[in-house]
């Protein structure tokens, strides 16, 4: 079984890597990745010389790059490569709308050709919005991101169901909520808080700092991934939570 998984040196998906070298071995995984700044290489240094193991470092938003990337016959897809900071997107969205939606489509293109068995997409709870004290979220509730960030994530998901349902790509849409772990970027709430802390500094908070958020340790959602790849059923959303 050949598994490709984008953006694999960033946080999660590190993660995914080295869970699933380690409790997967009838499997070939390639990392295709940009290296942007929120990347870490040295995060998978202790998996780099396992003979199961490949890296590539391209750009989603290089459909010749995709295309050249599917010429190695991928079984499966597990698509994390993403812009992901909230703060960022809002100071400038263009690459969130250039990696999150652009790369995905040209993604999308390439599984059109080259078919896989399955298409795992990982989104997010931001593009749910904002919800209601005591009140949570189901796969069926309206899409109603509130920064450039969560839109371009949305806007990815419907990319993905449009492909899911004209050109048949087995998609399985993952929407998680806030994960924290190992090799987390420190730009990030939890390191960041704990880093000022650390060192005796502010900790930065978001108006009335009333907000709640559910966190998801990046094992714990590892190991729901690569559940989903062996048993979700494509067209199918999962809240993971």
């Amino acid at each position: 079984m050949k598994v490709l998984v984008t953006g694999g040196a960033g946080f999660i998906a590190s993660n995914f890597v080295r869970y699933l070298l380690k409790s997967r071995r009838d499997l070939e995984l390639f990392n295709f990745d940009k290296l942007t700044y929120a990347a870490n290489p040295e995060s998978l240094a202790d998996v780099a010389q396992d003979p199961h193991y490949r890296f590539g470092r391209g750009d989603m938003a290089d459909q010749q790059a995709v295309d050249k990337l599917f010429e190695h016959g991928f079984n499966a897809i597990v698509h994390f490569a993403a812009e992901t900071h909230v703060d960022r997107s809002i100071e400038d969205a263009f690459p969130f709308l250039k990696t999150n939606i652009l790369g995905t489509h040209h993604l999308l293109e390439a599984a059109r050709r080259f078919p896989a068995t399955r298409f795992i997409h990982i989104s997010t709870d931001e593009v749910y919005g904002s919800v209601p004290a005591g009140v949570s979220f189901t796969e069926e509730a309206t899409l109603n991101p509130r920064s450039p960030y969560a839109a371009s994530k949305a806007s990815a998901e419907h990319l993905i169901t449009a492909y899911a349902n004209t050109s048949g790509v087995p998609a399985v849409i993952l929407r998680c909520t806030n994960n924290y772990g190992p090799f987390q970027f420190p730009e990030k709430l939890i390191p960041l808080m704990i880093a000022n802390a650390r060192d005796n500094k502010p900790l930065p908070t978001y108006g009335d700092s009333l907000q709640e958020r559910d966190w998801l340790f990046v094992e714990d959602f590892c190991r729901v991934i690569a559940l989903a790849l062996d048993k979700a059923k494509p067209g199918s959303v999962y809240n993971v939570s």
